[in-house]
């Protein structure tokens, strides 16, 4: 039998975040630049200008609260 999955909006919100920080990654690789180097300036400054706007990628990540997307790092790190 199966069971339903209720999911918390902080659930939720963690899986989209996870899934927008992969696909910035790759959008950032697409263009030539180092993933990880981006997203650690951006994290760190706040300069949204680390995260390059091809195909909406700083648009994608300005979406979330910088404090946010490091708890998520941090949780999937930790897990």
């Amino acid at each position: 039998m199966e069971q339903t999955k209720i999911f918390t909006t902080d659930e939720l919100e963690a899986e989209l975040i996870t899934e927008t920080i992969k696909e910035v990654a790759e959008i950032l690789e697409e263009r030539g630049y180092n993933a990880k180097n981006q997203l650690v300036g951006y994290l760190m400054s706040g300069d949204p200008g680390y995260i390059s706007s091809h195909k909406e990628a700083r648009n994608k990540i300005t979406k979330f609260e910088r404090t946010r997307v490091l708890e998520v790092l941090v949780d999937n790190f930790i897990k």
